[in-house]
């Protein structure tokens, strides 16, 4: 029950996002007099809808995103009249356009001439195009906002939580020491789960990551340790090992730092605005790295689905992957309620931000490709004002739909191997 409640929060929480996506869109089209027919979550035939309005808001039955119809997004050629489609000579691609831009023209009615896509002002439409993006990045900062002010995050703390008995090396496991494993300084000081350090070779101790540094740059020293145990300040010293450790900055080096033996207890702490910039824009670069390489990550996605090899746990997932994240966070003994909202919180704020950058991608039939147009429709008119020549008119995004055809197909099969993937080859958060 915690498995399936954990996928449901994870999978409603995704569409409330995509239908927040939409009503971004939405709210700008309204405001500029744009008319919006179709007000839909998911693809494919409608499970549920109703109409208020001039629109229909409804579910669809395969919730991979979502969309507004709006009309005249594909425009008239230019020097055709409203709703006029000539007849031309054509080849495969350019009849594609023209079925395409006929089709989209059949919508417009009488007294619509004003509340086309097509005949709005280029900021206007890029602030349409713009409002399903900037919802996402709004959520994102909404849910980093709680996860580190109001929540907190989890911070180790000056107080030990265990104490290694023997010295190993890192990248080692063992379960119990070697008959031959020298103690650790910790436990020849008689270190105890519960004792809190507040003193470390002359220096207050007021953080764990203070204190981290400083034993790390101890190395081949003996050092005084005041610690606090059942109301008690007890001093101890001990000499500080040499051992290899993964470096701070770099988990994936090994390095050679002083060494006690000991675990931290972590705690929730809360933070300021100050945190919640730091870590937008820390999330968002890596983001974008991470969308920059997307066509190599594919590659590992394929290998994965259609081999034994490993996911790899920083790769791509879709929203059956995210699910069963989802289910395995709520079902998980190891975590603390408190524990698990936090991880809630954090994945649907990076889904959020995830979402919103991808869409700012300037392709169509992304938003970002849209923006492209009406950004390029701003130019040209800048450009023919300075020279003084006659307003050029709206882009022909139109001319694009080959490009917006290769580019969908690029998704849904993309979109398709990451479910294939998650349903047989998942990223497990346990490893």
């Amino acid at each position: 029950m915690f498995w399936l409640a954990g996928v449901l929060i994870l999978f409603f929480g995704l569409l409330a996002s995509i239908a927040l996506h939409e009503l971004g869109h939405m709210s700008f089209a309204k405001l500029f007099g744009v008319r919006v027919p179709q007000f839909m979550v998911g693809f494919g035939p409608t499970m549920w809808s109703f109409r208020k309005g001039e629109t229909e808001y409804g579910v669809k039955w395969i919730p991979l995103g979502g969309y507004i119809r709006m009309i005249g997004m594909l425009p008239p050629r230019k020097g055709d009249a409203p709703g006029q489609v000539r007849q031309v000579s054509t080849g495969p691609w350019q009849g594609l356009i023209e079925n395409a831009r006929g089709a989209a023209l059949e919508e417009i009615r009488d007294g619509d001439e004003d509340r086309v896509f097509y005949s709005k002002k280029w900021w206007q439409k890029l602030l349409i195009m713009f409002g399903g993006p900037a919802m996402n990045l709004v959520l994102a900062v909404l849910f980093f906002a709680i996860l580190l002010m109001g929540i907190g995050q989890q911070t180790p703390q000056p107080v030990i939580e265990s104490v290694s008995k023997c010295v190993v090396s890192a990248g080692q496991t063992v379960t119990e020491c070697p008959a031959n494993a020298p103690l650790t300084p910790a436990a020849q000081a008689g270190l105890k789960a519960g004792d809190r350090i507040t003193g470390f070779d002359g220096h207050k101790i007021t953080s764990y990551s203070q204190l981290q540094g400083l034993i790390r740059d101890s190395a081949g020293k003996t050092v005084a340790i005041d610690i606090r145990r059942d109301g008690q300040v007890v001093r101890t010293s001990t000499p500080i090992i040499r051992n290899k450790m993964a470096d701070l900055k770099d988990v994936d080096k090994t390095v050679e730092v002083g060494f006690l033996g000991i675990t931290p207890t972590e705690a929730f702490v809360r933070t300021g605005p100050g945190a919640v910039a730091s870590t937008m824009g820390d999330m968002t670069g890596r983001t974008v790295q991470a969308l920059v390489n997307m066509p190599q990550k594919m590659v590992g996605i394929w290998k994965a689905a259609f081999s034994d090899e490993k996911r790899d746990p920083n790769g791509p997932v879709g929203v059956v992957g995210v699910s069963r994240m989802g289910g395995e966070v709520a079902a998980s003994k190891n975590l603390t309620t408190i524990q698990k909202v936090s991880v809630f919180v954090g994945l649907l704020g990076s889904l959020n931000l995830a979402v919103g950058l991808f869409n700012l991608i300037p392709l169509l039939p992304l938003d970002g490709g849209h923006m492209a147009g009406a950004l390029l429709e701003a130019l040209k008119k800048g450009f023919a004002r300075i020279t003084r020549r006659p307003d050029p008119g709206y882009v022909d995004v139109a001319k694009a739909l080959p490009v917006t055809y290769v580019m969908a197909a690029v998704l849904v099969v993309m979109g398709g191997l990451l479910i294939y993937a998650d349903l047989v080859n998942p990223i497990r958060l346990n490893g």
